[in-house]
């Protein structure tokens, strides 16, 4: 990080009010709650963001549903018409349910179809924002679910809001950066732009044996024409915040300089936080904060996502 880049990192201002926008509605948070695994999550972040005042910062917009055409853009028609059944618990078919990674950290849920319908349909509202450039920066926490692939849920994601939001960009922006903060790989989002020269994917994750989900190699660099646009950056158990800054600054800029994107995407999963129950790193929130403002400093479209875990007991309020 050269002189420069260091001084914007101590006061960088977004700008104006129209310019960021926070996708928020009681509908988009309660079908992200009903996720077993993030119960109460979203519902309690979006207090704390207005507990702070945060929200008169942030022009806040309602998500509108995505539809099933919306989700087929990616997702292929078998699973998408598993996912509109309405499926007991004992479903008699439990092949089908295993075949569509229908299981243990992803159950089969009462009305699952209106559930990822709402969840796709505010990262897909977030993005439209972007494209129709009322704003510059969009947030969308409840957004973020990077395992899921083409035909199957994965850990604990349904349908990919992420790679559905970045085709929606590239309407928009012909180059577009993924960047994946989280603790676990980005799988789903790098499996579905293997191939794209206009999508780089840079993920830095934990990777060790048997670490959710054991892809992510430092070797695995895209294929076909979309060979050098995926960038994955492993680390071990107990990275800190001094060695993930690093990191991250020392890959940013000089992707940047060469890749030039349109729009950029930050899926911002704490998961990597000191203590958290399904991760081994040993971050604190400035790591995060500190990646977060160098993809600003980019002053490019962007649209930020949630991810991890985030537990309040993992998280410090000051």
């Amino acid at each position: 990080m050269n002189q420069s880049q260091e001084g914007m990192l101590e006061d960088t201002a977004v700008g104006s009010k129209g310019e960021v926008v926070y996708v928020a509605d009681p509908k988009l948070l309660s079908c992200s709650d009903a996720i077993p695994a993030f119960r109460q999550r979203a519902c309690l972040t979006h207090a704390l963001i207005t507990s702070y005042g945060l929200h008169h910062k942030m022009r806040v917009v309602p998500s509108e549903a995505a539809n099933e055409e919306d989700i087929r853009k990616f997702h292929s028609q078998d699973y998408v018409e598993f996912l509109q059944k309405d499926v007991p618990e004992e479903d008699e078919d439990k092949d089908a349910q295993d075949e569509f990674g229908l299981g243990f950290d992803c159950p089969f849920l009462d009305n699952l179809w209106g559930l990822v319908c709402g969840l796709v349909g505010g990262s897909l509202t977030a993005a439209r924002e972007l494209t129709s450039g009322r704003s510059k920066i969009a947030l969308n926490w409840c957004g973020g679910w990077h395992h899921a692939q083409r035909d199957m849920a994965s850990g604990f994601c349904y349908v990919n809001d992420i790679v559905l939001a970045v085709l929606h960009l590239r309407s928009a922006f012909p180059k577009v950066l993924y960047i994946d903060l989280d603790v676990h790989h980005g799988d789903g989002v790098e499996n579905a732009y293997l191939f794209s020269p206009k999508v780089v994917t840079l993920s830095l994750h934990q990777r060790e044996i048997g670490f959710y989900p054991t892809t992510g190699a430092v070797e695995d660099i895209g294929l076909g024409k979309g060979k050098f646009y995926t960038l994955n950056v492993p680390y071990k158990e107990g990275i800190n915040d001094t060695q993930f800054i690093y990191l991250f600054e020392s890959i940013l800029y000089p992707l940047c300089e060469v890749f030039m994107p349109d729009a950029v995407v930050c899926q911002c999963g704490a998961d990597a936080l000191s203590q958290d129950p399904l991760g081994g790193g040993n971050l604190t929130l400035k790591a995060y904060t500190t990646c977060v403002t160098h993809v600003t400093n980019l002053s490019k479209p962007t649209l930020f996502l949630g991810g991890g875990r985030q537990l309040l007991r993992v998280i410090p309020l000051n």
